[in-house]
C-alpha cells in the first residue's frame, strides 16, 4: 500500500487554509498512486495556538471530520489527520483515519501528553491501541509522544498492528526520535512505523520535520529533511510477513518475567 506522509506545519490557527492545504496533498498523493495520505500532530487548527486550542476544538463527527470525508473521496484515497477534539469538557489531542468511502475509520486521543503546554490544554485519552483495517493491513493510530514509550507500541504489536501512523509535533533538539527511535520501534515490533512531523518555528516550538517510514527491518523507506514535503513509501504485506517470519522478539518474549513493569 503506498503511503504519503504530509510534512507541513500548515498554516496554524486556520482551520480552512489547512483544509485547502490537506485537499491539495491528497490530489498530489492520489497521483502519485497513494492509497492512504497522513498528515501531522493537530494539523487542521495548528499547534501552538494556544486558548484557540479550546476554541476551535471539534467533535470527531463534527463539520471538519464531513470536509476531510469529502476530500477522501474526491481523491480516492484514505486520510489520517491530527485535530484538537471536544468531548464536553474536555479537549483531546486527537487522531482520525477517514476511508477513501468517507467511512470514519478510527479516532485515537494522545495518551501521553508531552510538557506543560500540552497539559495546561488537554485531557489525555485512556484507550492505548486503537486499529482499523484498510486495504487488507491492520492500521493503528498513535501520536508524537506516544511512540518514545515502548509499552503501547510492544501492545499494537501484540494486537497485529501492521503500519503504525503517528502523527507528530516533535521540535528541537529530540532529533534523535526520528533518526533512531522510530526505526527500532519498527525493528523491535516487526511492523512499518510512518512518523509524520511538523516543520519549522510556531511560538515557542521549532520542528524539525525527519518524517520518515520505517520499516520492520529498520530501514527508512523514505525520510524527509527540514523543510515542507509529501513523501511516497509503500507498506508491503509480503516483505512484512518475511520479515516477522524471520525475527524472533514476538516469539522470544517471556511474559511472565515482565508483571513489575506494569
Amino acid at each position: 500500500m503506498r503511503t504519503a506522509l504530509l510534512q507541513s506545519s500548515g498554516r496554524p490557527g486556520s482551520v480552512v487554509e489547512n483544509l485547502k492545504v490537506l485537499d491539495e496533498a491528497a490530489g498530489r498523493a492520489a497521483a502519485g498512486g497513494a492509497a492512504l495520505l497522513a498528515a501531522p500532530e493537530m494539523f487542521l487548527t495548528g499547534y501552538a495556538i494556544g486558548d484557540d486550542i479550546g476554541r476551535l476544538a471539534e467533535p470527531a463527527d463534527g463539520d471538519w471530520a464531513d470536509t476531510v470525508a469529502e476530500i477522501a473521496t474526491r481523491h480516492g484515497l484514505a486520510i489520517t489527520y491530527g485535530y484538537p477534539e471536544r468531548d464536553g469538557d474536555a479537549v483531546h489531542n486527537s487522531a482520525q483515519l477517514i476511508s477513501a468511502d468517507g467511512d470514519r475509520l478510527a479516532n485515537y486521543r494522545k495518551t501521553h501528553l508531552f510538557g506543560d503546554f500540552e497539559r495546561a490544554h488537554f485531557t489525555p485519552g485512556e484507550q492505548p491501541v486503537v486499529q482499523a483495517e484498510l486495504s487488507g493491513l491492520t492500521i493503528g493510530l498513535m501520536i508524537c509522544y506516544d511512540v518514545e514509550f515502548p509499552e503501547p507500541v510492544r501492545a499494537h504489536a501484540l494486537a497485529g498492528t501492521d503500519l503504525l501512523l503517528v502523527p507528530t509535533a516533535n521540535m528541537h533538539p529530540f532529533e534523535l526520535v526520528a533518526e533512531s527511535v522510530v526505526p527500532v520501534r519498527a525493528w523491535e515490533n516487526q511492523m512499518y512505523v510512518a512518523y509524520i512531523n511538523r516543520i519549522g518555528q510556531e511560538g515557542e516550538f521549532d520542528f524539525f520535520g525527519l518524517s520518515t517510514l520505517a520499516g520492520p527491518d529498520g530501514v527508512a523507506r523514505t525520510k524527509a529533511g527540514p523543510g515542507e514535503e509529501l513523501l511516497l513509501g509503500d507498506v508491503d504485506p509480503a516483505f512484512l510477513a518475511e520479515s516477522r517470519a524471520a525475527n524472533p522478539y514476538l516469539r522470544d518474549r517471556r511474559p511472565g518475567l515482565y508483571g513489575s513493569l506494569a
